[in-house]
């Protein structure tokens, strides 16, 4: 006959349990499931053996971290040791668990038999239900409190980071930009549209969208526009030939007149969309300064906007750490992965790298090799921004040098470096500027205590004068 232990981990601390007439419970499952809401059919069921309460709240943060990753605190260690039966009746016990990894874990420890199926999780839930009422000086109100605490301090725990370093503002940046250039080229098609009534020769002048949009808000209307402006218009276009063209233009135009009202809602859309390429200027350049901060090595490696995209796509960074070489090479391109799958046609070679410039450097035929190179070098980039504590770009700038040195590989044949030496010597650069920073961190923490220490002593100086004055006007009075 095998002796059922029920390990419970609670907010409050470790409780261990048996279980009387375990044959006849293991038999009578309905039974259990009846008698775990009756407080009074319950407390026959199980007997408390001991209780260990946490020590503080970070004891309890401590223990409660190590059982939600599987792992035996050395408390619970303790605490099983000391309670558990004595190794030679071992043997013939069975520890039931909540989690199958704490359950093996604790099985490698002391070679008992876990189980956390059959009639373990209707236990388990009869004691979350009557745990006050099973020990001796635990509350509901006092149980509330512990488990408010615990559950307060572990999601701070959990979600606790690195503001300098969240990927989300990354996947974000990169949706919006991709959301403006849709939005910026509909809106450039519409000024274009909309203006040409009045002047349809300078579209063909003007093809850029930016410029003409600055065009068409300087000009407004054709005729009243004089030839002593012409330094105006010759710094929008940067182009002494384009502003003599706009000018000759002008007189030859087949365009329509255009009234007062309809000029002004022209003007003010053009204006709309000259800040939207202003604005869309100011995110790219933010999404450069976010990638330097988050992932400097992939940034390099293949730009800030498809490092940016890699990300967004795989829903952050650690994700990308995670993934292998393969997937990263066709990350984008899952419809013509399953759709070749299906019809057993050629799997594609290349996703969203495909935008990398070294993928259009390469050769035709050796496209695909290049793109199994590259998404390689990314996997090995992304893993060092991820898990790096001091993030630096020279990762990344070796990593570059030897896909370009590779492309000059396939073209002339000539051999590139061995990935371990370059890999060496990366390391022994790496190493050199987290000393660098790590030493200037110093220097700043120093200077920043310093100017501390210095406005305490002023504002305490401060307050000592100002106490003396009070001091002697009462001694006057």
């Amino acid at each position: 006959m095998s002796n059922l232990y029920i390990l419970y981990e609670h907010a409050s601390g470790y409780a261990l349990f048996r279980v009387r007439e375990f044959e006849e419970i293991g038999m009578n499952l309905p039974q259990v499931e009846a008698s775990v809401v009756d407080l009074s059919k319950f407390a026959t069921v199980v007997k408390l053996v001991a209780f260990y309460p946490f020590q503080s709240g970070i004891n309890a943060l401590d223990n409660i971290n190590a059982v939600s990753e599987g792992l035996v605190h050395d408390d619970l260690r303790t605490f099983l040791d000391t309670n558990l039966p004595k190794e030679k009746k071992r043997a013939k016990m069975i520890l039931g668990v909540a989690d199958t990894r704490s359950g093996s874990t604790i099985n490698e420890l002391f070679s008992i038999t876990c189980q956390h199926t059959g009639v373990v999780p209707e236990l388990l839930r009869g004691l979350r239900l009557h745990f006050p009422n099973l020990v001796k000086g635990l509350t509901d109100q006092n149980q509330n409190k512990a488990q408010l605490g615990l559950g307060h301090a572990y999601s701070r725990a959990k979600v606790k980071f690195n503001v300098n370093r969240v990927d989300n503002m990354i996947i974000q940046s990169i949706a919006l930009l991709d959301q403006l250039d849709k939005d910026i080229n509909t809106f450039a098609m519409r000024i274009r549209e909309w203006y040409g009534y009045h002047f349809p020769e300078l579209i063909r002048i003007i093809p850029d969208n930016y410029t003409y949009a600055r065009a068409v808000y300087l000009i407004k209307n054709r005729k009243d526009f004089s030839n002593d402006r012409e330094d105006e218009l010759e710094a929008i276009t940067m182009d002494s030939g384009k502003t003599g063209a706009v000018f000759e233009a002008m007189k030859t135009t087949i365009g329509m007149d255009i009234s007062p009202i309809d000029l002004i809602n022209i003007e003010s859309f053009a204006n709309r969309v000259i800040h939207l390429f202003e604005y869309r200027k100011s995110l790219q350049e933010y999404l450069r300064s976010k990638m330097g901060q988050v992932a400097p090595n992939l940034a390099q490696l293949i730009g800030e906007q498809v490092g940016a995209r890699l990300i967004a796509h795989a829903g952050s960074l650690t994700n990308l750490a995670k993934y292998p070489a393969s997937t990263i090479q066709i990350l984008g391109a899952e419809k013509a992965l399953f759709r070749a799958l299906k019809t057993k046609g050629n799997t594609p070679k290349y996703g969203l790298i495909y935008h990398s410039s070294h993928i259009g450097k390469a050769n035709t035929q050796n496209k695909g090799r290049i793109s199994r190179y590259l998404a390689n070098k990314c996997a090995i980039a992304s893993r060092i921004d991820c898990f790096s504590d001091i993030p630096t770009s020279i990762f990344g700038d070796r990593l570059k040098q030897q896909v370009s040195d590779r492309l000059k590989f396939y073209d002339s044949g000539e051999l590139p470096a061995k990935n371990v030496d370059v890999m060496t010597l990366a390391l022994q650069e790496a190493e050199t500027e987290r000393e660098e920073i790590l030493t200037k961190e110093r220097k700043r923490k120093k200077k920043e205590k310093k100017h501390r220490k210095e406005a305490e002593a002023a504002a305490h100086a401060n307050g000592a004068g100002a106490l003396e004055a009070g001091v002697n006007k009462m001694e006057v009075a």
